[in-house]
């Protein structure tokens, strides 16, 4: 058993259009703490929350940090937010 635990913080959204957009949102604001992983973010319904789809795209980078990117995006990663 890991030493590490895991927060789960239930948001509500009224489809999954709007749960992936929230979960962005959600996500670069939690970004500021250290403790946070946003690439692992994934939404699901409520009544199926063993199906998960993924917000970010889940490469690692040099450094060990994320690509900022939509999960299934064109293109190559990168880490930062295009402008």
């Amino acid at each position: 058993m890991s030493d590490r635990f895991v927060i789960h913080l239930p948001l509500v959204a009224e489809d999954l259009t709007g749960a992936v957009r929230l979960a962005r949102v959600v996500a670069r604001w939690a970004a500021v703490l250290a403790q946070t992983d946003p690439g692992e973010i994934t939404v699901s319904y409520e009544d199926g929350q063993g199906v998960r789809h993924r917000v970010f795209c889940d490469a690692r980078l040099a450094g060990g940090r994320r690509c900022v990117l939509r999960a299934d995006h064109d293109g190559a990663c990168t880490r930062r937010v295009p402008g």
